[in-house]
């Protein structure tokens, strides 16, 4: 395993002290990056201090907050979150050290009201791709966004993973995908529809026949840009959003879509259909987690939105299987409050 040594020095106090916290989160197996990042802009402010050692005290915390303010609340919240996370790791060593207090950190965001997409706006995404032009650094850019929308509306995807999946991810024997760059550092195997696994081998048949490398560690969504990386999230999210423009899908506020949204609508469709089946839910909700990569069904519990399909297929269940235990209001009576 490979050390976490910061890539510049450390000057302040705390220097140690980071260092030490990082080389321990690197051993428990964290990626890390956006608190080692952190941490190290907390070392330079501290170290840049007009004494050159200034500790973290209330009073140095609350100037290193206003050194962020013009980032978002959720953000700077985030970034103190992790600074108190690493007092919260002093402290077991000097019970005196300074811990900021939560309570006076910035409010998080507003959360995003996600977009359920209908089966009719996917065909219409579909059919929007059939208007795009190859790029000289794209030449399958029609094939390799309608596999996009096709992996990430059926296998409920993130960004990342999809954008990170190589030809050897795929087994056409087992119709599955290898998913190894997850959030949680977890690889999962993903099996695929019938037809999405036809999807990607139609793809790749298109693709051999335009004689553009086929080579296992290959990027399955492969663009000629940069001696042939991969897409990355963010080609793929302004790719998206011309989509949606072109097939006029859009939320209820007339804002677009999320590419994230293919990932809620997943969860939702998939809820919806075992309602329709008449599956016993509680026991389906784990193979959705694992499915979807999370470590637990609270992580799962935040994508299966109460969209009103699902509303009504739970109570016409309820009906079906205790609506005889409740007894109608008797004529010329009122019902109790």
């Amino acid at each position: 395993m490979t050390s976490m040594s910061p890539a510049q020095p450390l000057r302040s106090i705390l220097g140690p002290l980071i260092a030490s916290y990082l080389a321990l989160k690197q051993a428990l197996g964290r990626l890390f990056t956006v608190e080692k990042n952190v941490l190290l802009a907390l070392d330079r402010f501290l170290a840049s201090s007009v004494s050159g050692s200034a500790d973290l005290t209330s009073e140095s915390f609350a100037a290193w907050g206003q050194s962020i303010a013009h980032l978002s609340s959720g953000v700077r919240r985030n970034h103190m979150r992790i600074v108190r996370n690493l007092c919260l790791y002093r402290r077991r060593n000097e019970p005196s050290c300074f811990v900021p207090d939560i309570a006076h950190f910035p409010p998080l965001h507003q959360p995003i009201e996600p977009y359920i997409f209908t089966e009719a706006d996917i065909r219409r995404l579909l059919q929007a791709t059939e208007a795009l032009t190859p790029t000289p650094g794209s030449p399958l850019r029609r094939e390799t966004f309608r596999l996009a929308i096709v992996l990430l509306y059926t296998a409920g995807l993130r960004r990342r993973e999809l954008v990170r999946l190589t030809l050897a991810d795929f087994n056409s024997l087992e119709c599955c995908l290898t998913v190894r760059a997850t959030k949680f550092h977890k690889a999962r195997l993903v099996p695929l529809s019938a037809d999405a696994a036809r999807e990607v081998e139609d793809y790749l048949k298109t693709r051999s026949a335009h004689h553009l490398p086929m080579g296992p560690d290959t990027p399955l969504l492969w663009n000629g840009y940069y001696g042939g990386r991969p897409y990355c999230g963010g080609g793929i999210g302004q790719g998206m959003r011309c989509l949606f423009r072109t097939a006029g899908v859009h939320k209820p506020d007339g804002h677009l879509p999320r590419v994230h949204d293919f990932r809620h609508t997943f969860a939702v469709h998939a809820l919806l259909r075992w309602y329709r089946s008449g599956v016993d839910l509680q026991a389906k909700l784990p193979h959705l987690a694992t499915y979807m990569g999370h470590v637990s069904i609270v992580s799962t519990e935040y994508y299966l939105h109460f969209v009103q399909e699902i509303a009504q297929e739970a109570s016409q269940r309820f009906e079906k299987y205790c609506g005889r235990l409740i007894s109608p209001v008797p004529a010329g009576k009122e019902a109790l409050p």
